[in-house]
């Protein structure tokens, strides 16, 4: 059975999974339309958002048993913008 706070992580977890989607989806925005600083600013804030929520995360007795949603993003290959 999962706990309330298990559960409460998953669905912050889920929500966390949503937010990195939106960034990853802004890169390939800016990209395409090649503002690159922009996107390099939308870069560093994915970073920090993604360092912020790992050291959080690992803070959490429930993210030791946790295993990640399914997330929309997909791998792509790494894209040079002129």
């Amino acid at each position: 059975m999962v706990d309330d706070d298990e559960k409460r992580f998953n669905d912050n977890m889920i929500f966390v999974g949503t937010i990195y989607d939106s960034f990853e989806a802004l890169e390939e925005t800016l990209g395409k339309l090649k503002l690159e600083q922009p996107l390099f600013l939308t870069y560093l804030a994915k970073m920090a958002f993604a360092e912020e929520v790992f050291k959080r995360a690992e803070d959490t007795p429930v993210f030791c048993r946790y295993s990640p949603p399914k997330m929309m993003t997909q791998t792509r290959q790494p894209q040079t913008y002129n």
